[in-house]
């Protein structure tokens, strides 16, 4: 089946491009007391990110009904902050702030650069965060991975039905091998994104998490699945690396017969993630269609590219 994926965005999205994003920045750190001036762009993915004077990262939402969810990433990153846990710090202020429709949020700024840290330090603020007693008060939620990935797919409805179809039919046929899976790590908080790519070296060189959008309670698999996943289909780590990973962590994914199912479910994700992101971006566009063709063919996935 040919896959289109026309990369023309949908005229019903808010569609966050730098000099709309800029305004939004504007707004909100007027509104948070924040000098906005010689700010820098960062990245304009999921969410704008801008650097600003005073080592502040401001994070502006595409989506306009994300303020809650906002709320409890700095709930926890304030948590987290309580527990001398190293992950990035919430800026002392009012927030989430809402400018032009979007939720924004402000952050310390650990570092720089973006310098990734070596995997072995991953494996070890996983296995801390996975040792963390979570209070009641914060309330996360629940790892529903089904239910977040049908989100995803049904927004691709309006990028090309066909595709959002295919991943929804992957997604049923993962769905009832999930459901008689054995988990042998305990249930708990997990970061619920966690790769090397969400690990940065601070300005002293010390490791420390960021991107806590998707922390929540689950199983402690899913914070495993990435990296041997990086590993053993990708090859973005090498096997040294990954050896180390579980080694510190204390628990080989790998080895574990669920694996299987959940590195295909993570696959599905990335790449109805990556679908979404297509719409405007022709080189997303075609590393999504070459995924597309290995998940529908049974193809290599070592020409993924990183994303």
């Amino acid at each position: 089946m040919v896959r289109s994926i026309s990369g023309m965005p949908d005229e019903g999205d808010s569609v966050l491009i730098e000099k709309s994003a800029r305004n939004v920045l504007e707004e909100a750190c007027a509104k948070a007391g924040v000098n906005a001036s010689g700010s820098e762009l960062v990245r304009l993915g999921s969410n704008a990110v801008f650097r600003v004077p005073g080592n502040v990262i401001v994070r502006i939402g595409r989506d306009v009904d994300v303020s809650d969810a906002a709320g409890l990433q700095v709930a926890v990153a304030r948590w987290l902050a309580g527990e001398r846990y190293p992950a990035n710090r919430a800026l002392d202020i009012a927030q989430p702030v809402s400018a032009a429709g979007h939720v924004v949020t402000f952050w310390e700024s650990a570092a720089d650069d973006e310098r990734y840290a070596p995997i072995r330090d991953v494996a070890r603020l996983l296995r801390d965060l996975h040792a963390l007693d979570v209070p009641a008060s914060l309330n996360l939620p629940q790892k529903r991975p089904f239910a977040e990935l049908a989100e995803r797919t049904a927004a691709l409805d309006r990028v090309d039905p066909d595709i959002g179809c295919f991943l929804r039919e992957r997604a049923a046929e993962l769905e009832w091998d999930y459901r008689s899976l054995d988990f042998v790590l305990p249930r708990g908080l997990i970061h619920g994104d966690a790769n090397v790519g969400n690990v940065i070296l601070d300005r002293g060189d010390r490791p420390v998490l960021i991107d806590l959008d998707s922390v929540g309670v689950g199983q402690r698999e899913w914070d495993l699945v990435h990296t041997a996943l990086f590993c053993d289909r990708f090859c973005w780590h090498i096997a040294e690396e990954y050896r180390a990973f579980a080694d510190v962590y204390g628990f080989d994914i790998l080895q574990w017969p669920g694996y299987p199912v959940l590195a295909d479910y993570r696959e599905l994700s990335m790449t109805a993630w990556l679908c979404g992101k297509a719409a405007g971006d022709p080189a997303a566009a075609a590393e999504a269609r070459k995924r597309i063709a290995a998940l529908e063919n049974g193809g290599s996935r070592r020409d993924w590219m990183p994303y």
